[in-house]
């Protein structure tokens, strides 16, 4: 059974009331919707037979109009030959189409008011739908976010995140290797090649020289 039973239901229908009231507000938009379109089709299809029952009856019209004519002209040729007899059944017909004229159009009018009903539901109806969904993109957003906030606050206070900051510790403990390794090859300088050792080796004859000398330098002073 649909959530409306008549297009006067759902017109008169407060959509936020019935989500606000519903324990499945996603569910109860869905089922609303629903219903709006099914209805939208049911008085759309109602309005299509009205219209092709308009067309239909506006030809009748005119083939009673014509035959109005017609029967007016055969009384007239039959009372000027003299034919009154013939003459008064020819206006009775002219009388019967007349009346159907009338008629007719008397039930074109009806289906005009009709159709004038079914075009203002139909704009409602639609007005309606388009409330039904815009809700139901807002709650579906909201679901999503609210989905969203729940996986992210799980993986904070999830063992993930733990483990994550370990493994970052465990990187920063090699990190912090390598570059012990790095500073401790520049220790004590760098390698000493050939030539630097026999040029130390020049410099210690030089100090040992002048060092000699200062030596007897002292020596004779003192004597």
């Amino acid at each position: 059974m649909g959530i409306f039973s008549r297009t006067r239901d759902i017109i008169a229908a407060n959509v936020t009331d019935l989500l606000d009231r519903s324990e499945d507000p996603a569910k109860m938009v869905r089922m609303i919707i629903l219903e709006m379109e099914e209805t939208l089709v049911e008085v759309r299809a109602s309005a299509a037979r009205t219209i092709a029952d308009q067309k239909e009856m506006r030809r009748a019209i005119i083939r009673a109009q014509q035959a109005c004519s017609d029967w007016q002209d055969k009384a007239e040729l039959a009372l000027s030959k003299g034919r009154e007899d013939l003459a008064k059944a020819a206006l009775v017909e002219k009388n019967k189409a007349r009346a159907f004229v009338d008629t007719t159009q008397a039930e074109v009018d009806v289906l005009n008011d009709s159709l004038a009903l079914n075009e203002a539901d139909i704009a409602k109806l639609e007005a309606k739908l388009r409330e039904a969904r815009t809700r139901q993109n807002a709650l579906l957003n909201r679901i999503e976010s609210a989905t969203q906030r729940s996986k992210l606050r799980e993986m904070i206070k999830g063992p993930r995140v733990d483990e994550a900051f370990a493994r970052f510790d465990v990187l920063e403990r090699r990190a912090d290797m390598a570059e012990g390794r790095a500073d401790a090859l520049g220790l004590g300088g760098p390698p000493r090649s050939l030539a630097d050792e026999f040029a130390d080796l020049a410099t210690d004859d030089e100090v040992s020289a002048e060092l000699a000398a200062m030596k007897a330098r002292l020596g004779k002073t003192e004597g």
